[in-house]
Parts: structure tokens; sequence; C-alpha cells
């Protein structure tokens, strides 16, 4: 079949996204990778699926794919992209939208600015819900935080790293680092991805503390490996370092790709993910 997409980026986390409300989607997860991949296909960290929502209170529902062609709850930047997205193709006139996704209901909202604001919802600090699997572990209190000691094996030597647990719809992993550059996030990234005490797998974040209000970020995403931007990892990083008591919000993010803006008020409040949303072409490809 002849499948239209518009390519898209936010912060250069990119991604392919495709109305599925004007078009019949049924793609098995071959073929999802097969249009992900960067040689043989468009290329992409995520594919944005776009559907007609089944929730009355909602205007849409989001589904996500990563690269690998596996199907996830959560992607920030990709919200963003989203909300651009209907817009640009005249799908709503609202600039405030209500989208259905795995993990819950998100609110995007388009800026004068042409920026991209998303309610993400409450972060999750259950460990059962991450999922996060502590037995065995003894964590170490840190301000409103838990530190969790993760044991990675490295070239036959063991090194433990110390990490914040959240999910912000999906899990994520956050540990501090000196220096965001140097960090070996190729090298420790798909353990901490794999590791057994993450029965779903798990996003990892490098975060470099510049002050209060400025953080510099990589983050090594579950299924699609380093990406120049994630938003989900950067509400994940502002949060642990909020309550770990070395943020204030709101917070700049730098990731590789570009900025956002993460404002969040406290346990129980949403966190707010501002940033980019950019169209790069049209296109129509044989799947």
């Amino acid at each position: 079949m002849k499948l239209k997409f518009t390519k898209m980026h936010g912060a250069g986390n990119d991604f392919v996204v495709i109305d599925a409300i004007n078009q019949q989607i049924d793609f098995t997860t071959a073929q999802w990778k097969a249009l992900a991949d960067r040689r043989f296909g468009v290329g992409a960290d995520q594919l944005l699926v776009v559907e007609k929502s089944t929730n009355p209170s909602c205007d849409f529902r989001y589904r996500i794919f990563n690269n690998d062609g596996g199907e996830v709850e959560q992607c920030g930047n990709g919200a963003r992209a989203f909300a651009k997205f209907v817009a640009e193709k005249g799908l709503t006139e609202r600039r405030s939208i209500a989208v259905e996704t795995m993990s819950g209901i998100i609110a995007p909202r388009l800026e004068e600015d042409g920026s991209v604001t998303v309610d993400m919802g409450a972060p999750i600090f259950d460990t059962a819900l991450v999922p996060f699997d502590t037995e065995g572990l003894a964590g170490q209190p840190e301000g409103d935080d838990t530190l969790w000691p993760l044991v990675l094996e490295l070239a036959g030597e063991k090194e433990t790293v110390p990490v914040s647990v959240l999910s912000m719809g999906n899990p994520h992993a956050v540990q501090v680092v000196p220096d965001v550059d140097t960090a070996p996030v190729e090298l420790t990234g798909p353990l901490i991805e794999h590791h057994a005490h993450f029965p779903k797998r798990v996003n990892a974040g490098f975060m470099q503390l510049v002050n209060r209000q400025h953080i510099k970020l990589r983050v090594f995403e579950r299924g699609a490996g380093e990406t120049l931007a994630c938003g989900t990892g950067a509400c994940a990083a502002v949060v642990a370092g909020i309550r770990r008591g070395l943020l204030d919000s709101p917070v700049r993010v730098d990731a590789r790709g570009g900025e956002l803006s993460i404002a969040w008020a406290g346990d129980g409040e949403p966190v707010y993910l501002t940033g980019p949303a950019v169209t790069v072409f049209e296109g129509e490809i044989t799947v």
C-alpha cells in the first residue's frame, strides 16, 4: 500500500507522523521497523499514529512505535509534534486538545509563538507501577526521593550506579553525572535499559546540573537508543532533581538537539513540557 506521512522533529527527536483517520493502517512490527529504518525506510526515532478516540472526552487517540517496531506508552516530544500535525492538517481547530494514549490522557496546547506545551500528567513514584523490582535492593533517601543502586557489569567488573526511578507514562532511571559530554551513555545505557530490575525495560537518563534552573541531558531511550532529545526523559530528570532538592521549577533542559522547558509544582501535580515542534517534509512511501 501507499502510505502518506509527515516527517517532523521536536528538538531533534525525529518522527514519522501518520494520519490513520483518513488512511487504513494495519502494520506488523516488521513493517513499523522497516518504515523507521534510516537506510531502507523513511527513518525516525519514533512513529506516531493519529487515530480517532473511542473515549468521548478525548479529541484523538495517539499511538507510538519505537524504531525497533515495538509500541510504547508515551513520548513527550512526539506529543508536541502530534498537536502541531493535527492543527496543520485541519483535523481540529482547537489550540488545546485532549489526547488518549496507552498510559492515559494528555493535553497538548499550541502556543502563540509556535511552540507546544503538553500537560504530561503527574509522575508516578510507586515502584510497582513504574514497573521496577526492588527485591534485594536497599534504597537510600535523598530529599523527597529515593536513590536505588543498580549494579552494572562492565568488562567483567561491577559498578554501582545510583538512580532515581519514576514513570512519566513510561519508565525512567535518572542518574546525575559530572559531564554529559563524557558520560558513558552508549556503554551503560543499554545495560540500564535491559537491567533485570526493570521488567518492561527502561529509559536511561544522564543529567548534568548547570544551576538550580538549568540542566544538560542525554537519554538512552528504550527501544530507540540515544536520541537527540527525549520529552518524557526531560520531565523525569527535572522531577527527580526537584525531589532530590537539586533543582527549582521551571527548569531549562539542554538536549543535544535543542532546548526544552519543564515546570512542576510538586507531588500530585502535573508536569508541563514546552518546546518546539517542526514539520520537515511530506512524503509518500510504498509499505
